[in-house]
């Protein structure tokens, strides 16, 4: 059941602001900015600049990365007291690859509510226009900066058969591109550079000729890469080739000392090599290591 409580508490609302027009906020998200008693935002400075283009007079005050926790407990007291909360992130939708989502969870465990204005987010805008699949995709935002993290979620990118969305600064642009082709190698890939700006940009590339691009030019503006995911294909049979390299009757015997019956693990076997059951069990019968 949904938490109720004795007490009245305020909102929390997740304003969505433009990633780079200014016009591109809903009249929704400027009358709540309006009428709340608080702003939370990201960078105070970058928000001053939309709040002084719609004529907003609403206090704020800080809410980002490094006082998430201490700053998320003044402003959960603020909204167990009944105030109204407007959380802004610097560009696009709360709770998307920023601090927001810490706030958000507070305000579950407190049993305050949480509702969004629907706006734009860079991801999802890089998405519709990459011309690669929207069906399905997978955000990965920035990669982490430790090494190793992010070493583990390149190589998870690997196998990924979704559209992968990625975050970058243009001064990180080069490296990221080529441990890209490094570790997942040479794949289609559109940079939406700009977006929603005078000078916004959409490249369908790939990452092999992008980072000889920018090897020559300076990237310059926060750029999403939105990159197309592995074959499936592909994936089937670079998995296919990995069981090859193991004998018939290894391949078996990885499902039976797993507690597996004969039939179960031939059907399993015959799946993993690409072939009919009947020739996994013909194969068998002539090496004389199956019994009916």
């Amino acid at each position: 059941m949904p938490v109720r409580k004795d007490v009245m508490s305020g909102t929390l609302f997740l304003c969505a602001t433009p990633i780079g027009n200014l016009e591109d906020m809903t009249f929704r998200a400027v009358r709540i900015l309006e009428e709340a008693d608080l702003i939370a935002a990201e960078d105070t400075r970058n928000s001053m600049k939309l709040l002084n283009h719609y004529g907003i007079k609403t206090p704020m005050t800080s809410y980002h990365e490094y006082n998430k926790i201490a700053k998320g407990r003044k402003l959960i007291k603020l909204l167990e007291e009944g105030k109204n909360v407007a959380l802004v992130t610097d560009a696009g939708t709360p709770g998307i690859s920023d601090p927001g989502e810490e706030l958000v969870r507070m305000c579950h465990e407190g049993g305050i509510p949480v509702t969004a204005l629907p706006g734009a987010s860079a991801c999802i805008t890089a998405l519709t226009v990459s011309g690669l699949s929207t069906r399905r995709f997978a955000f990965e935002a920035f990669l982490p900066a430790d090494k190793k993290e992010r070493r583990h979620i390149l190589e998870e990118i690997i196998t990924e058969t979704r559209t992968v969305v990625l975050y970058e600064a243009p001064h990180r642009l080069v490296k990221t591109l080529e441990e890209l082709l490094k570790i997942v190698g040479n794949r289609r890939l559109t940079v939406c550079r700009e977006l929603t700006k005078k000078h916004e940009t959409l490249w369908q590339t790939t990452i092999e000729d992008a980072l000889d691009y920018y090897k020559e030019h300076e990237p310059k503006g926060e750029c999403v890469l939105v990159m197309e995911g592995r074959s499936r294909q592909d994936l089937r049979e670079e998995e296919q080739a990995e069981w090859m390299e193991l004998s018939l009757e290894e391949h078996m015997e990885y499902y039976l000392s797993q507690g597996i019956d004969k039939k179960e693990a031939m059907k399993r076997t015959a799946k993993d090599r690409g072939v009919a059951k009947r020739d996994i069990y013909r194969q068998l019968l002539e090496r004389d290591t199956w019994s009916t």
